[in-house]
């Protein structure tokens, strides 16, 4: 005679354990896989290169720096310029972008939500060159034109 109150078979909660785990492994991969290799989006910036260094203790990465037209203030009463620090993957993108150190530069970016050693400290990162243009000349302003 079988008693309704029998615990499960231990085959039943291994199976269990076992699908848990698969489900659970499905969504770490599917976590780091959105949140660290599929861009989030892309774009386009455009300013004065100020540099491009390649660095790292492990891993050596290209890592630059654009400075853009205008100011911004991110509190009220203060005047910051607006800057743009970005990785570079590529290694023939960033050697030519070495050589035009000061040159007003159109890049194409990706974005990312967060950034890995090995492709770079910035989440944001540069993968192709649209066009190097001198720097512009400083310009005087109508308001103070004598």
């Amino acid at each position: 005679m079988r008693n309704d109150r029998t615990p499960a078979k231990p085959h039943v909660w291994k199976r269990i354990r076992n699908i848990t785990l698969l489900i659970l492994g499905i969504a770490l991969v599917a976590f780091v896989g959105i949140r660290y290799y599929f861009p989030y989006g892309e774009g386009v910036k455009t300013g004065q290169l100020n540099f491009v260094v390649y660095k790292g203790f492990l891993f050596k990465t290209y890592e630059g720096k654009l400075i853009q037209s205008g100011f911004w203030s991110n509190a009220s009463g203060g005047i910051q310029s607006n800057e743009f620090v970005f990785s570079i993957a590529d290694p023939a993108v960033a050697k030519e972008l070495m050589k035009v150190g000061g040159q007003r530069v159109e890049l194409h970016y990706k974005e990312y939500l967060g950034a890995l050693p090995w492709r770079g400290y910035s989440k944001y990162i540069v993968d192709e060159i649209l066009s190097i243009k001198p720097a512009d000349t400083p310009q005087t302003s109508p308001l103070f034109m004598p």
